[in-house]
């Protein structure tokens, strides 16, 4: 079951919520002022590793720390 968040087009309160069925999302409202102009919000995560295998696994960087020519070094 996948939690979605929106975005309440009237007072602007982003709150997160816990869909069993698509359905369910016509029926939603806004926890603060009850409207049903809702929109959708792009949903992120972020991942983080410690230890030597997040080290392995991290991109290379150019030795000069900026690439002023993108391709140029063959990293990017």
């Amino acid at each position: 079951m996948p939690i979605f968040e929106y975005k309440c087009q009237d007072c602007g309160t982003k709150f997160e919520k816990l869909l069993r069925r698509s359905a369910e999302a016509d029926e939603l409202n806004c926890p603060s002022c009850g409207q049903k102009h809702l929109t959708q919000e792009f949903s992120t995560f972020a991942a983080h590793a410690n230890g030597a295998a997040a080290q392995s696994n991290d991109a290379p960087v150019c030795p000069s720390g900026m690439c002023s020519n993108p391709g140029f070094c063959g990293r990017n």
